[in-house]
Formats: structure tokens, C-alpha cells, sequence
């Protein structure tokens, strides 16, 4: 059972919240790590989904998931960039290798940059902890945790994830958006980023054209 929202979901377009820069110094503190695997591109959308399932959940503490799903994947630019396809995409890519080893990549970067900006231990051991097993462990830990792994996974909903993902799986998109349903839809973990994904999905497979491109 997903976890009911607090309050009505926004399920309109994503757009990023333009109100929200306190958190410009982290992102200039990354950009190296932006260029990997399109993180320029998942990054900034994983982080708009995040901050309106952080609407939809003031329960959570929105600078922990915040911070944690800018940073959650840096890692991917400390690891082979041929093995990000190579192994990340193919076969039981859930257990790869590469997975793993990003996240521990990801949680060192995590150390390196959040304590010249100000952040305590206390704050980076939480940030830390959820990017630990963000792809890769079963079970969530908290709500933070939750919000987390349902952005990281709502951004596949939209046409530039489809796109993206389509091209890494060796997938049509007609294909990608079966597996969305049929795989990626059930691990979701609250019930905003269920009506998150159906309306993106919604929208995407009309402009994408699926039903008649299938």
C-alpha cells in the first residue's frame, strides 16, 4: 500500500519551482559531476519532482530530500562511462556492479562538498544514508527516504525520460512506457508520486504517440 498524501497533489506539468535558490551554491558545487550520464538533464527534473512530493508531504523534511536527490546520483561521473551502459542497462542491471559503486562514489562526493557550504555531520549522515542504497536496497527508511526513490524514478514518466531511457535500454518508446507500467509504476512508494506518474505518463504517451507508433 503507497503512503496517502497529506494534502491535495499538483499533477500539472513539472516545472521547477523558480522561487527556490537557496541551494544554487550546490548545484555550482557539482557541475563536473552534472556532465555524467545525463545528469545535467535528470538532476534538475528528479529535483522538481522531489520539491512537490515535499509539497504534497510536509511531514518530510524537505531540505534532507532536497539536498539528497540533487546529489543522489554524482557518483555515476566516479565510474567507468563505459560500464554505465555496458553494465548499468543491461541484463539484472538492478545488482550490477556499477550501482554500487556509484552510490558509494555519490556519499564520498556528498562529504566532499555539503561541509564547505555549512552543513554539520548530522545533516550529511541523513543525505548520506538515503544515497547509500537509493538504486540498490530494497526497503526505504524514512519518509525522506521514500521521496527520494520516487523522484528518482517519477522523471522516467516524462517525454525526456522516455527519451533518455529508450535509448540506454536499447528500447522503442512504445516498449519503455509498457515497462513503466508494468515494472516501474509498482515501486512507487506514495501515492502523490502514483498520480504523479499517471498523469505524466498520460501526457506523454498522447504526445508521444504511442498507441499509434507501438
Amino acid at each position: 500500500m503507497t503512503l496517502p498524501a497529506v494534502v491535495p497533489v499538483d499533477t500539472t506539468p513539472i516545472s521547477a519551482a523558480a522561487a527556490h535558490d537557496d541551494l544554487d551554491p550546490l548545484w555550482r558545487a557539482i557541475v563536473t559531476e552534472s556532465r555524467s550520464r545525463q545528469n545535467d538533464i535528470h538532476l534538475p527534473i528528479s529535483f522538481a519532482f522531489a520539491e512537490r512530493l515535499c509539497q504534497a508531504h510536509p511531514e518530510a523534511d524537505a531540505l534532507v530530500v532536497r539536498v539528497a536527490i540533487l546529489l543522489h546520483d554524482t557518483g555515476w561521473a566516479r565510474v567507468d562511462q563505459d560500464r554505465i551502459i555496458s553494465e548499468g542497462f543491461a541484463g539484472d542491471w538492478r545488482r550490477a556492479d556499477v550501482r554500487y559503486e556509484h552510490e558509494r562514489h555519490g556519499c564520498d562526493i556528498a562529504r566532499e562538498v555539503l561541509p564547505p557550504l555549512g552543513y554539520d555531520d548530522a545533516f550529511i549522515t541523513r543525505v548520506t544514508d538515503i544515497i547509500d542504497g537509493h538504486d540498490t536496497r530494497q526497503e526505504s527508511h524514512s519518509i525522506e527516504d521514500s521521496l527520494v526513490r520516487d523522484a528518482d524514478r517519477l522523471w522516467r514518466f516524462t517525454p525526456t525520460g522516455i527519451a533518455l531511457a529508450s535509448q540506454w535500454f536499447g528500447f522503442t518508446p512504445a516498449h519503455y512506457c509498457s515497462r513503466l507500467h508494468a515494472e516501474i509504476m509498482p515501486e512507487l512508494l506514495t501515492d502523490a508520486a502514483v498520480q504523479m506518474a499517471t498523469a505524466e505518463l498520460d501526457r506523454a504517451e498522447l504526445l508521444l504517440r504511442i498507441e499509434q507508433l507501438s
